[in-house]
């Protein structure tokens, strides 16, 4: 008996060893905050609002405008208008060669509101930098679709760290550009909020190199809603906070000449507070392009044999998930005046980037004022069109104009919450 309780205690250590990896290996990952003292003294991180002296000399002209019309006195039988500008971001490419046109004049552009033109009142193509905000899908679905790439070789997520990592290094240029990076799951997380400083992107990506999703959900509608508009989440990783949440200012707060949203994410959303629709409104009305690069191509081509028709019991998307998931990426990109980039191979990513930089940095501003009432939350179908040769005649055959398609007006509730902001 006594020869016996050596091989006992053996098969009891033998049995907490494996207790004690199975229990780490099911632990939920979370993204890990940095200590602070091992971190260099970085920029502080800010939103930026740079104002040229164009937009100082609009405000003035405003604030002027408003104290003026608030000291009229109205005359009896004249109805008062008031002017609203829209906003048109719109970049002009060649069909046939995918080349950037630039250099382009007010002239050269005519807009259209629901088949009615429209006189265009501002007009600008400047040199600015870019402000961007990078979205990545950071789930355990995304380790699972990245694995057709990398296979044993290198972890899944790397499908989605390496356009976010690659675009960070490469193209935002300290001190006028900014980016941020926010990873979701089954809610959106901010890494970091808007920041130029090359240490700081940096640490953003070995987070995300150095952790595992927590969770298989996601939530792709509700990431981009947060993305636009903002609103409660976690706080902020890298700003190492005491707080747990904190309010977020989305992309349609910031004052930046060029402005974009960079998803890459596979498009496939588990269940969103929101839904198909309403994300869709969202977009319309934030009026902001989203350049998408999706990912899990290579796995669904792959595997596609071996898909279920629609989602099976396990959980695993079916063949017509990943469908819909690119049919929704093209719906966001072209409604935003965005580009979908279905990337199949990590080969394609540099070149990818390539173009969505430049597409960033060839931006045209277009916009017209509102004189006639606009029903409230209606939607206006926007269309805009361009002659490069200055023959009168609009090149659609040669050019396309990539901008946003719609225009949707504030709803008596927004105008009401927009009047209380103002007093």
């Amino acid at each position: 008996m006594f020869d016996k309780l050596p091989r006992i205690f053996a098969l009891f250590a033998l049995l907490a060893f494996f207790s004690a990896v199975t229990l780490t290996g099911f632990a939920q990952s979370k993204p890990q905050r940095p200590d602070p003292s091992q971190q260099g003294e970085g920029k502080k991180n800010q939103r930026p609002k740079p104002k040229t002296e164009e937009e100082l000399k609009k405000e003035a002209e405003d604030k002027a405008r408003a104290e003026e019309e608030k000291n009229a006195t109205p005359e009896p039988g004249v109805e008062k208008i008031e002017t609203k500008l829209v906003n048109i971001d719109c970049v002009v490419v060649n069909k046939k060669t995918g080349q950037v046109m630039t250099g382009l004049k007010k002239e050269n552009f005519v807009v259209f509101e629901n088949g009615v033109k429209q006189d265009i009142s501002n007009f600008s193509s400047p040199e600015a930098p870019i402000t961007v905000s990078l979205v990545v899908e950071y789930s355990k679905w995304t380790e699972v679709f990245g694995s057709a790439a990398g296979g044993y070789f290198e972890p899944g997520t790397y499908e989605v760290i390496r356009p976010v990592a690659q675009f960070v290094s490469k193209f935002i240029k300290p001190p006028n550009d900014y980016a941020s990076v926010i990873a979701f799951d089954m809610r959106p997380t901010p890494i970091t909020d808007f920041t130029n400083d090359p240490r700081r992107l940096q640490e953003t990506v070995n987070i995300l190199l150095r952790n595992t999703p927590a969770f298989r959900e996601n939530n792709l509608y509700d990431a981009l809603k947060f993305a636009l508009v903002g609103g409660k989440t976690d706080s902020v990783v890298l700003d190492n906070s005491k707080e747990r949440t904190q309010e977020y200012g989305g992309m349609v707060d910031v004052k930046a000449k060029r402005r974009a949203i960079i998803l890459v994410a596979s498009g496939i959303d588990t269940f969103s507070k929101i839904n198909y629709d309403e994300v869709r409104k969202i977009i319309q009305e934030a009026g902001i392009p989203i350049y998408i690069i999706s990912t899990g191509n290579l796995f669904y081509k792959k595997y596609e044999a071996y898909l279920p028709a629609t989602d099976g019991l396990t959980g695993m998307p079916g063949r017509l998930t990943f469908l819909q998931a690119q049919n929704a990426m093209n719906t966001f990109a072209k409604e935003s005046g965005g580009v979908h980039y279905p990337m199949t191979f990590e080969g394609e990513i540099p070149q990818d980037l390539q173009n969505i930089n430049a597409l960033l940095r060839s931006q045209y501003n277009l916009a017209y004022d509102i004189t006639t009432p606009h029903e409230p939350g209606k939607k206006y179908k926007l269309d805009v069109k361009v002659d490069v040769d200055g023959d009168g005649q609009p090149d659609d055959k040669q050019y396309v104009v990539q901008h946003r398609l719609f225009y949707v007006t504030p709803s008596e509730k927004d105008q009401q919450k927009q009047k209380l902001a103002k007093q």
